[in-house]
């Protein structure tokens, strides 16, 4: 880096760390200013402005305060009052923003329910935080129907939308309720004490297994997340951001619409994400900026040409998980003139910006704010899940480079509130993810579950999950780090790379599981492979697929996968295993599977 790139990018720290920091301060200082008076003062001065639109609504901010206020009204005649828990099961639209912002003027919680859930797991996370009443889509009662009979303590159902007609409980109707209401806010006499320290959303987090966590966000944290991240990307009222994520998680349902709402301009949302109308959607819509995950930044670079892609107008994206073998393409590409990537968890305190477009960069903390930002990387043996710990019996500091596990200092101070840790509605899940005694006696951290390094310029990179990364032949392998290695060869539309056990073996060799919808020549793979990659870090074996299964936020499902393993009789995808000494990948038929797991053919 120059001594004119240095001094650019720490100007562009500087302006951006004293945007945050003048936006999300004050929060802190009142203590009983709330979001739902935030939104007061926004309807005020942002009345007949657009806040929230898809192709069939839409609502300016008066407008949006209104419904807010009939929602606040409507919990309030159902008995909803402080600490109450009311779960949403809606899709994304207009109305979703409006349901939680008015249940937690009058003191409720409100749970926002993955809406892929089924059965067991959706019963789980309202069994979790002890809803009294749902708001379910009427799209959405067929499924919510399957949760009955495992709850504890069925709650009150209410539909929202017309009935659909394979919906098997209907509920009362939350529409016709709200007609009944007023639109007038509710009298501050009637609204109980509430302060920043109270809970207004349960959203809910999983790691590469277990069930949901209900992790708990305060009124203090929707604000700094809507407000801190409206300063990072300096937005203003001409903006109108697109959002193609659940709303459910907090990157798609309170940091996109928040970076728009908090300056007066607008989101445009989608129910899910098209890379086929992803772009004239942007154009037609006149979006200024979007959100992005990495894996639907991968998806546009798959997709053929659009002529929309460069006649936008869009002055930046921003999000997480943009990988480095594809950032410049996917800048090139589509003439995005500024990506701000960032680092951070719905309920941690790790939150790092990369401000100014380090290419695979998550973020930058330099020297001058690590008192502000208070994250280190710690040593990490990723063969036993554990933190390593010096002779003194504390954590050790990675060197520059060195790859270890992010967390972050849990403060409880009001100078300091970006360090807070609020944990989950289980105790147990809590103190789960706090590490004590790491630097010092008594300390604490938040353990991220992230394998990151950081250089010596104060830059991160993130490396993988914990339990993503494997140990094959003494050696430790980054999934993230061979998938990526894959991603670049032509003809390869995706890749998702994991251990798998293999009998008489340590560790866990890699498979990876390839969508090449053209076919893969497996000799330029293994020769791409060989160039590219150390012996270790080769997959052992390979999964030709015609998709790849995902989440809901488009992330690629590894659990199932090291399930199977590579195993012909659980698996109807082609299968192929590198023998050892080989280089040639060779298919895998029931009998190379039993002499590969008696030891007869090494691998």
């Amino acid at each position: 880096m120059s001594v004119f790139e240095r001094l650019r990018s720490e100007y562009t720290y500087l302006t951006g760390a004293v945007r945050i920091l003048r936006n999300v301060s004050p929060i802190a200082k009142n203590r009983t200013r709330l979001f739902p008076d935030v939104l007061d003062d926004l309807a005020e001065k942002y009345a007949d402005n657009v806040a929230l639109l898809n192709d069939t609504d839409r609502l300016t901010y008066r407008g949006l305060w209104q419904r807010a206020n009939q929602y606040a009204r409507w919990a309030r005649a159902a008995g909803i009052g402080k600490g109450d828990t009311v779960a949403l099961m809606m899709l994304n639209k207009p109305d979703y923003l409006a349901v939680w912002m008015g249940i937690i003027r009058v003191g409720g919680v409100c749970a926002l329910i993955n809406t892929n859930l089924t059965g067991t797991g959706l019963a789980h996370c309202l069994n979790l935080v002890g809803v009294r009443h749902v708001i379910v889509d009427a799209d959405l009662g067929e499924a919510y129907a399957t949760a009955l009979p495992f709850l504890e303590e069925a709650p009150k159902v209410w539909t929202a939308g017309a009935p659909a007609a394979h919906a098997s409980d209907d509920g009362e109707s939350i529409d016709a309720a709200l007609a009944q209401m007023s639109a007038e806010a509710v009298d501050p006499a009637e609204r109980p004490d509430l302060t920043i320290e109270d809970p207004g959303l349960y959203i809910y987090t999983s790691g590469t297994t277990g069930l949901p966590k209900a992790a708990v966000i305060n009124h203090y944290r929707i604000q700094a997340i809507m407000a801190g991240f409206a300063a990072l990307c300096d937005s203003q009222a001409s903006d109108r951001i697109y959002v193609a994520q659940p709303f459910y998680h907090t990157a798609g349902g309170i940091l996109a619409p928040g970076i728009a709402l908090m300056n007066g301009g607008s989101c445009f949302m989608r129910q899910r994400f098209s890379a086929d109308r992803f772009w004239a959607d942007i154009v037609k819509n006149d979006c200024t900026m979007f959100q992005y995950i990495g894996e639907l930044c991968r998806y546009l670079l798959n997709a053929p040409p659009d002529p929309n892609e460069t006649k936008h107008k869009l002055r930046l994206c921003n999000g997480n998980g943009l990988r480095p073998d594809i950032w410049m393409d996917f800048k090139t590409r589509f003439q995005i003139p500024r990506i701000i990537e960032w680092y951070a968890a719905t309920e941690g305190n790790v939150t790092i910006f990369n401000l100014d477009g380090k290419p695979g960069a998550v973020g930058r903390i330099p020297g001058w704010l690590e008192k502000r930002f208070m994250t280190k990387v710690i040593r990490f043996d990723v063969e036993t899940e554990t933190v390593v710990r010096g002779d003194d019996g504390f954590c050790i500091e990675c060197l520059p480079e060195e790859i270890g596990e992010a967390i972050g200092k849990i403060v409880i101070d009001a100078k300091a509130p970006g360090q807070r840790f609020d944990g989950y509605a289980d105790k147990q899940a809590t103190e789960s993810r706090i590490l004590r005694d790491v630097f010092e006696k008594g300390d604490a951290w938040f353990r991220t579950g992230d394998l990151l390094s950081r250089d010596a310029q104060g830059y991160f990179f993130f490396i993988d999950r914990i339990g993503d990364t494997f140990r094959w032949k003494g050696e430790n392998v980054s999934t993230s780090e061979v998938a990526e290695t894959i991603s670049v060869l032509p003809g390869v539309q995706e890749a998702n790379v994991y251990g798998v056990q293999v009998r008489g073996y340590d560790g866990r060799a890699g498979m990876a599981k390839i969508v090449a919808p053209d076919g893969l020549d497996l000799e330029g793979l293994m020769a791409h492979l060989n160039k590219e990659l150390p012996s270790y870090a080769r997959p052992r074996f390979l999964r030709l697929a015609d998709e790849m299964e995902i989440t809901s936020t488009f992330k690629q499902k590894k659990v199932s996968l090291r399930r199977e393993g590579f195993n012909p009789d659980r698996i109807s995808d082609a299968l192929f295993f590198l023998r050892r000494g080989s280089e040639h990948y060779e298919p895998l038929d029931e009998d190379a599977y039993r002499k590969i797991q008696s030891g007869e053919i090494g691998v």
